[in-house]
């Protein structure tokens, strides 16, 4: 697979109000994207949740939006009311100007507020990161307060993927400089306070040491040169220190950062299968990786696509012990196509699987451990169990 492919999760491109669909991490879309070939089709897959589209829907698809731009209609719009018929729940349409935004957003770049959300227990909805030099962090927000509405509509029990589509806001209005107003609660304090989305990067690997002789890090998505990253902090971790993998509120990213990322912890071998309308194909680690760290992984209902992936193959390889809860479930395999006037459609057209064979979309990953709250300190107490690595 290319260096540009992606497991993840797709937004919804729907106009009028209903909503955006981006999925949190760095509270940016993404896309897959990648080289098309002469017929207007990327040469490898990217993994998102939904079932196969049936045979020709991508033909239908295309012969939509040819037919609108014919009759000087929205060629999106005809293009998505297909993908709409055709039952592909994850499929989604995205304009030219669409996608380039979000081969961006995989770039590292992307306009948000500069939050990271996580839903508790109890449903609600909770500031899990703030961006240093962001709006929310310039707002005075600070992890760990209560995140009660969005521009007035309220998020308790609601889903982080829907939490995040209304901070991002939808196509139209999620520019840089466009309003977004918060309700929230610290305590016995309740207020609201306006923020302008601003153009951010993504730290989307952070490294910082625990209790102990642990290091934490941490991978909020798999953008462009994330695996690499990981692989260097792997490299300079202590002589005897075990390592924490945090992939909690991982949204996914390239697919080839994830396999890089397993090739931190890995010599080799198998890191997933995956099949594109019947045809069997594998994803290797490199060799050479760190096989002998005591390694835990940490996961929450957050972790989608390719940090699923990634979290399967160490925990299915022996290689990790997985601790938190349940992870989202999303593993179906889409390719895109292009359009007749330059959009793209993303389409569903298989699925993946762990090393043993197991299927992640619609399950999600079973941690070796279950911990909610404290679940950094019961990884900690998984690594001193494992001993020394010497």
């Amino acid at each position: 697979m290319s260096g540009r492919d992606l497991f993840h999760p797709p937004r919804r491109v729907r106009r009028g109000a209903t909503l955006t669909l981006v999925f949190a991490g760095v509270l940016a879309a993404g896309a897959a994207t990648g080289s098309f070939d002469e017929d207007g089709r990327k040469t490898s897959p990217s993994a998102w949740a939904g079932s196969p589209a049936p045979a020709g829907h991508q033909e239908d698809v295309s012969e939509a939006a040819r037919q609108a731009l014919a009759d000087g209609k929205s060629p999106v719009e005809a293009a998505e009311r297909a993908v709409s018929r055709s039952g592909d729940r994850w499929g989604a349409v995205y304009s030219e100007g669409e996608y380039e935004e979000f081969e961006e957003s995989l770039d590292g770049r992307y306009t948000g507020v500069g939050l990271w959300a996580r839903r508790e227990r109890d449903g609600r909805i909770e500031v899990a990161r703030v961006r240093p030099g962001s709006p929310a962090a310039e707002a005075g927000i600070r992890t760990g307060d209560r995140l009660r509405s969005v521009d007035g509509a309220r998020v308790d029990g609601k889903p982080v993927t829907d939490v995040v589509a209304l901070l991002r806001g939808d196509a139209e209005d999620a520019d840089a400089g466009t309003a977004v107003e918060l309700g929230l609660e610290r305590g016995a304090r309740a207020w609201h306070e306006t923020l302008r989305r601003a153009r951010l990067s993504t730290d989307s690997v952070t490294v910082r040491r625990a209790g102990g002789d642990v290091t934490v890090i941490d991978v909020d998505a798999f953008t462009k040169g994330s695996g690499d990253l990981v692989r260097d902090a792997v490299a300079r971790v202590p002589e005897g220190a075990g390592v924490v993998l945090d992939l909690r509120g991982n949204s996914g990213g390239l697919v080839s950062e994830a396999v890089t990322a397993a090739s931190a912890f890995l010599d080799g071998g198998l890191v997933a299968t995956y099949d594109v309308r019947g045809a069997q194909r594998a994803l290797h680690a490199e060799a050479g990786g760190d096989t002998s760290r005591p390694l835990v992984a940490l996961v929450d209902g957050g972790t989608m696509s390719a940090a699923e992936l990634l979290t399967g193959a160490l925990q299915d390889r022996g290689r990790a012990v997985v601790v938190g809860t349940r992870t989202f479930g999303k593993g179906s395999v889409q390719m895109p196509s292009r359009l007749p006037g330059g959009s793209v459609a993303e389409l569903t057209v298989g699925h993946y699987r762990t090393p043993s064979g197991r299927t992640v979309d619609g399950r999600g990953i079973t941690p070796d451990l279950e911990a909610d709250e404290e679940a950094l300190r019961r990884a900690e107490a998984v690594l001193s169990g494992l001993g020394d690595p010497s």
